[in-house]
């Protein structure tokens, strides 16, 4: 005898559909200090905010990237409660790239609304982005949250559907207000007064078709896409990149001429590796509860000090060795004259992560 009675579900059938859209979140918090001390409070505003403001029908999936154990009891914790619908767990991290592949291929839902673990997400977002993707032909990538510098690539498609479509009309100027460009350099950690000189030399670019418009650009780091068009361009050969060739993608995707486009309100939001003061309020004012740490810059010697590219560089090499270390990181460690070409974890963005 190699068994005991028969397996009862055999013959059986389950009524279980799933939802047109999934939603997946790539979570990756390798360990609690550093550069992701204060990033569990992030992930865990991003799922609350996701859980509380999503009300079209959907399957949350949640793709572990080889995090800390607390962060993995925490996944399972919403698991069990029902919170997540699949969560997916790696032992490491496969990368950015890897991780968008596997998740595409799992989703089951037609549609899939990707997203970093970072992002605030207003009510009605998912709503606002499938009315962008039924309302426009073609259409690759769909995000919330439009910023200037990303007119700069990617949108030959979009030009070209101005061009030869009489019912889509197209204006240039300048629609985003500087309130969202400041947030967003904020969120980068960038200087927000250097970065609004730079994108107030920049123009915006707005579609419009049958009454519904939208921004003629998307972002990488939050996207609605359709899964037949998306796991088209995620084919191929494993790359082993653990960030980067994001660009690249959605350069394929223009160049099979899909479309990039972002609503026009802002429903999406990139938080950054800590919530700040001013996201903490954000989301009190929609009733949920956040903790919010200070990131203030202090104007120190060793700040004047970084301003220099060779002492820069070697305090980044020191930084990407000590983050294998504590990442537990099985590839090998760049070498100091290296570390200026390895990007820091999750702030390549939005040129590339």
């Amino acid at each position: 005898m190699v068994r005991v009675g028969m397996n009862p579900a055999r013959g059986r059938s389950t009524g279980y559909r799933p939802a047109r859209v999934t939603v997946a979140v790539l979570v990756y918090l390798p360990h609690l200090s550093g550069y992701f001390e204060h990033r569990f409070d992030v992930v865990k505003l991003c799922l609350a905010t996701l859980r509380k403001h999503t009300e079209a029908p959907y399957d949350l999936l949640v793709f572990d990237n080889g995090s800390c154990a607390e962060v993995k009891a925490y996944l399972q914790e919403l698991l069990a409660h029902g919170e997540i619908n699949y969560l997916l767990s790696s032992a490491e991290n496969i990368g950015k790239p890897g991780a968008l592949r596997l998740i595409c291929h799992a989703a089951p839902g037609e549609v899939i609304a990707y997203t970093d673990d970072d992002t605030f997400f207003y009510p009605g977002w998912l709503s606002a982005h499938l009315e962008l993707l039924d309302g426009f032909p073609n259409v690759g990538l769909v995000s919330g949250c439009a910023e200037r510098t990303l007119f700069s690539y990617a949108v030959e498609s979009n030009l070209r559907l101005a061009e030869t479509d009489p019912e889509v009309g197209i204006t240039y100027g300048k629609f985003i207000p500087e309130e969202w460009e400041a947030q967003w350099a904020v969120s980068l950690g960038r200087d927000p007064e250097r970065y609004l000189e730079i994108v107030r030399q920049l123009e915006d670019i707005v579609l419009e078709r049958r009454g519904v418009k939208a921004y003629a650009t998307a972002c990488h780091n939050q996207f609605v896409t359709p899964k037949r068009v998306i796991t088209r361009f995620l084919d191929g050969g494993w790359s082993g990149q653990l960030m980067g060739g994001m660009k690249d993608l959605e350069l394929r995707l223009d160049e099979a001429g899909y479309l990039h486009l972002s609503t026009i309100e802002r429903t999406t939001r990139l938080i950054g590796n800590l919530v700040s003061s001013e996201m903490g309020e954000e989301a009190r004012r929609f009733g949920i509860e956040a903790v919010a740490h200070s990131a203030a810059l202090r104007t120190t010697r060793a700040n004047w000090l970084l301003r220099f590219r060779p002492i820069r560089w070697f305090l980044q090499g020191v930084y990407n060795r000590l983050f294998w270390l504590l990442s537990g990181g099985r590839e090998s460690v760049p070498s100091i004259p290296e570390a200026r070409l390895v990007a820091e974890p999750q702030e390549a963005r939005p040129e590339d992560g």
